[in-house]
């Protein structure tokens, strides 16, 4: 089985992912041509909807062409992210005339927003599947198949996917995903997951180990736990939060928090290597860092959106604390865990952004010192509070050119910190082939920064690499190998 994978990044560029073969089922006759744009949570749910479809008799394929269902798993976090899958869309419209048998369909964030409207607007489409309604795809299939179009945008409080292993694509057998919430309750008033993703709802945790356990026995070395916010990860003993009646029965049972569940993983796997994103400053608490601090094999790096470095844009974004309180929050990370890394989310020109407040942003980020960040300019999301309330009344002049300036900045602090690994060994785990050149190696240090290096004999993808660092660049780590550590891969 192939997958074709594609990914939409926030700093406005598309890019193609690697493709990845896995085991085909013999029996299965159909093909399933699957695209994932946008956030990491997206290409887990692929990896869902591939499982769900492989049981209903789908291999995937890289060819278009011989696909009997096409997918795109949609992003909708910026008006950007929906016009690239629109104008993917048209690009299907020849092979359709050719098949008219073939069935399209859009998965996700933008199904969910859209909903009966992406029927009406995309006449191309027969399909349309909110994230919570995957398990429905084979009752959906069926209705396309009698010559309906199909439509399943319900939101669930409960649903979690925790009983589906996951069938895993786009990679190289070294890194993987691994889910442990899903939606949010954080209304951030420019944010549409709220409204296409749903409530917040954490996964057991048991399963989750399990998951994890698995990957390591299938030559797995790395995973990232996945979440809208991880840190406000908590599962009850009993079960899900509704099913108690009021605060004494949930007082009884024993929680799991984010900061336990991630002691549990990282004790559970001990070599594999595990790192975690989102991360809100809101709901992230010391313990997450003492956690990191205990366990060699947690990465000492965490992606930490602020948005804005003005309390003003904060309170406007209700993003429910202060530029002093995330300021104190990594004042107190680099304190238990010295050698940590941070990254950013950085909206510019939000409502009623002064100049004033583009300055504050610009010195919150001097003053942390990001590794990197993900930066983009302020756009209206239909359906949110600030869309509804509030007048998105920058200029788009002026909003780009405080992008450039926050982007700059951004390269100075990334070219300073990647110096900042100049002259050290780091372990890296190697994840690939360098792009640019064959006889190197890529990975990722424990700060998340990549590195590349020279191909040594007896290496191999999912070793664990003592690298020399004798250079950089902006974004890049040039290194020697010191040192391999054999781990074999099944």
């Amino acid at each position: 089985m192939n997958f074709n994978i594609v990914q939409e990044k926030y700093i406005d560029e598309t890019k193609q992912g690697e493709a990845f073969a896995i085991a085909e089922k013999p029996q299965n006759s159909k093909k399933l041509f699957l695209e994932s744009y946008g956030c990491q949570m997206n290409f887990s749910d692929s990896e869902i909807v591939a499982s769900i479809l492989n049981e209903q008799g789908y291999n995937t394929t890289l060819k278009q062409e011989e696909a009997d269902l096409i997918l795109l798993n949609t992003c909708s976090i910026r008006e950007k992210a929906e016009q690239t899958v629109r104008m993917r869309l048209s690009q299907f419209k020849n092979l359709k005339k050719e098949k008219p048998n073939l069935t399209v369909g859009v998965l996700g964030c933008m199904a969910e927003r859209l909903k009966t409207k992406f029927l009406e607007e995309e006449q191309l489409v027969d399909l349309v599947v909110g994230p919570d309604a995957y398990r429905d795809l084979p009752n959906l299939l069926k209705e396309t198949d009698g010559g309906r179009d199909a439509i399943n945008v319900i939101l669930s409080k409960e649903e979690t996917y925790a009983d589906i292993n996951p069938v895993r694509l786009g990679g190289s057998g070294v890194t993987a995903f691994v889910t442990i919430t899903r939606g949010c309750d954080n209304m951030c008033t420019f944010c549409v997951v709220p409204f296409t993703r749903g409530r917040e709802r954490s996964r057991d945790p048991h399963s989750i180990i399990k998951e994890c356990v698995d990957l390591w026995e299938n030559g797995y070395k790395e995973i990232t736990l996945l979440g809208q916010n991880v840190d406000s990860y908590l599962w009850y003993g009993g079960g899900a939060k509704k099913d108690f009646k009021n605060a004494s029965e949930i007082q009884k049972l024993t929680a799991v928090k984010f900061s336990q569940l991630l002691d549990m993983v990282a004790t559970a796997v001990p070599e594999m290597r595990i790192r975690f994103s989102t991360s809100n400053p809101h709901d992230m608490t010391t313990d997450v860092f003492e956690v990191m601090a205990k366990h060699k094999n947690i990465c000492k790096y965490v992606h930490l959106p602020v948005q804005s470095g003005s309390d003003r844009m904060l309170e406007k974004m209700n993003r429910q604390h202060t530029r002093d309180e995330y300021l104190d929050l990594i004042a107190q990370a680099k304190k238990i865990v010295p050698e940590i890394a941070f990254s950013q989310d950085m909206i510019i020109g939000f409502c009623g952004e002064t100049e004033e407040d583009h300055q504050m942003t610009l010195s919150l980020m001097r003053e942390v010192g990001y590794d990197y960040g993900y930066m983009f300019a302020y756009s209206e999301r239909p359906g949110t509070p600030a869309h509804k309330k509030m007048e998105d009344d920058v200029p788009a002049d002026v909003k780009q050119r405080r992008l450039a300036e926050v982007i700059a900045l951004q390269g100075e602090l990334s070219r300073k910190r990647m110096q900042g690994y100049v002259g050290r060994i780091h372990e890296v785990l190697i994840e690939g082939t360098s792009k640019k050149n064959e006889n190197q190696w890529k990975g990722r240090n424990s700060q998340n920064a990549v590195c590349v290096f020279d191909k040594l004999e007896g290496q191999k993808l999912g070793d664990i690499v003592s690298v020399m660092v004798h250079g950089n660049t902006q974004g890049t780590l040039l290194g020697t190998t010191v040192q391999s550590v054999s781990v074999e891969v099944n």
